[in-house]
């Protein structure tokens, strides 16, 4: 049967495992989804440690715990996972494909090298990075091989602009899921709630956070998402603190009900944020923003207006700022407006807009020699 050439097969490759919460792979889903609510047929590829978290993920095999920006990253490097992207590419035939991190070892590499189809590549990452400057050369050749780079900020330019060069790179912020969060169920909290969502590791600050909850009054409460390598460190650290619930990982279902019933959401984040989904996130659900003034989270927030910004590792200014939001219920309203609206900014609606002109701009393209 003929194809209908409005409808598009696109490819969107994971680097990291689809069933390991991630700010990319949230993107990645999260995109997916939107292609398909408008017909596209859109199909994720991405190691996967147990089942796949949607019918229309195609599994690539198990991850390997590797360091990367600060942090331990679920990438697959081997070669059977090689091997199954190589098969997926090729029985799908793909109208385009759409490489998240398209310079990480594993399906992303793996996908560039191959370029079955028109190439865009998608670059999160911000801070540092020890592989940019040891492959620099390899690098900058696999660069080539894509047809349209995008940035998700500023922050993640800098990063592949001062280590690889090139140009031509588009900014386009991430996007979030608006109406899935403001149609949550608010989850009730029994007094003024602060929650944390993010990997239990130094650089996301849980440990600063929980300095900092130390110092408010006895009525605080606070909720504790995910997990990670500190867990088990911190949660000896507050044995016997009846105040704090230790949630473990939660669903996408759980945590917008959760951002809902908060009284603030706090990113104590201390480096390595590109941009600030979760601010996006905690905005859309009407809960006020305590967060450090990281570049990438200045992306979204804007101190004052839409949240409340200080300084890094500052335990002091952190419990400050949360006592001042927990306590003040002018200050709430207003910053729940203001993040409201800018919430609205950052539409994954829009974003789907965005890469859908950029695949049919690549498709109507003659073929590259």
């Amino acid at each position: 049967m003929p194809r209908n050439p409005s409808v598009l097969r696109i490819g969107l490759v994971s680097p990291y495992s689809l069933t390991v919460p991630g700010g990319v792979q949230a993107q990645v889903i999260g995109l997916a989804r939107e292609l398909r609510r408008r017909g596209h047929e859109a199909r994720v590829l991405g190691p996967c440690d147990g089942p796949p978290p949607e019918s229309f993920v195609t599994p690539l095999g198990n991850s390997l715990p590797t360091a990367a920006n600060g942090s331990i990253a679920p990438l697959a490097p081997d070669a059977p996972a090689a091997l199954r992207t190589i098969r997926a590419l090729r029985d799908e035939e793909f109208d385009v494909v759409h490489v998240h991190e398209p310079l990480a070892p594993g399906p992303s590499m793996t996908s560039v090298v191959l370029r079955s189809a028109p190439l865009v590549g998608t670059f999160h990452a911000a801070g540092t990075s020890a592989s940019y400057r040891v492959f620099t050369p390899f690098l900058r050749r696999l660069l080539r091989n894509l047809d349209c780079k995008v940035v998700v900020s500023k922050d993640a330019l800098d990063l592949v602009e001062s280590h690889l060069g090139g140009n031509g790179y588009r900014v386009l912020f991430n996007g979030v899921d608006i109406a899935s969060i403001e149609s949550a169920t608010p989850m009730p909290a029994v007094a003024p709630t602060i929650f944390f969502c993010g990997r239990h590791e130094e650089r996301k600050g849980l440990a600063v956070l929980l300095d900092a909850f130390a110092e408010l009054p006895p009525e605080a409460r606070l909720w504790i998402a995910s997990d990670g390598p500190d867990t088990p460190m911190l949660r000896a650290r507050t044995t016997g603190d009846e105040r704090i619930s230790w949630l473990g990982r939660i669903d996408d279902t759980e945590k917008f009900a959760r951002l809902r019933g908060a009284t603030v959401f706090c990113a104590p984040s201390l480096h390595g944020e590109s941009f600030g989904v979760v601010l996006i996130e905690a905005m859309a659900a009407g809960t006020p923003v305590v967060a450090s003034s990281l570049d990438g989270y200045r992306n979204v927030a804007t101190d004052g207006v839409d949240s409340i910004l200080v300084p890094p590792g500052d335990v002091h200014a952190l419990a400050d700022a949360l006592q001042r939001t927990l306590s003040d219920a002018a200050l709430r309203e207003r910053l729940r407006i203001a993040g409201s609206s800018r919430a609205h900014d950052f539409s994954m609606r829009h974003l789907a807009d965005e890469y859908v002109a950029i695949y049919r701009e690549l498709i109507d393209r003659p073929p590259r020699l």
